[in-house]
């Protein structure tokens, strides 16, 4: 299981994530995440990472702890109101995790954000990828919205583009 794991992780390419999230499909998470923000006052993350790298493998890197790498990285957490949350998709595990900054965490119990990140993975599962990225995104912004319901005039702190590691 671990060799398996491994050599997908080492032999599939950028190639084979560009195929599926194409710059349709990225339009389309774009615009969802600028829809979600209007409704509240969170900043949404998305990033989609295609596989991991040797040393991540050799080192047991979980998926987990490389979306809070890269919460960290993209600097999800610089946000005024700490309301921040990154989804990361780590695409050759078909793997979703939810990074949420410290006000919204704190208030929002991670088996929420687990079931979302489960209803996105059935997505993905399926080749549903536009679709699975815009569910979770909805649901993100839902959870987001009971907690920090925008104010009006809100600015966008983060980028709504999603970004490909």
């Amino acid at each position: 299981m671990v060799l398996g794991r491994s050599l997908r992780h080492l032999f599939t390419t950028r190639w084979a994530t560009r195929r599926r999230f194409t710059p349709v499909v990225l339009r389309r998470i774009e615009a969802a995440i600028a829809a979600a923000e209007r409704r509240h006052a969170g900043e949404i993350r998305f990033a989609i990472e295609t596989a991991f790298d040797l040393p991540d493998l050799w080192y047991g890197t979980t998926p987990r702890e490389r979306a809070v790498l890269v919460f960290g990285q993209l600097g999800v957490w610089d946000t005024a109101d700490n309301n921040g949350v990154l989804i990361y998709l780590l695409m050759v595990d078909r793997d979703v995790e939810i990074v949420a900054d410290r006000a919204i965490a704190e208030r929002v119990p991670q088996a929420e954000w687990d079931a979302v990140c489960r209803e996105m993975e059935a997505h993905y599962k399926e080749g549903r990828f536009a679709e699975g990225s815009e569910a979770g995104i909805a649901g993100v912004g839902r959870l987001i919205a009971a907690h920090f319901p925008g104010r009006g005039g809100d600015r966008n702190e983060q980028p709504d583009r999603p970004v490909l590691l």
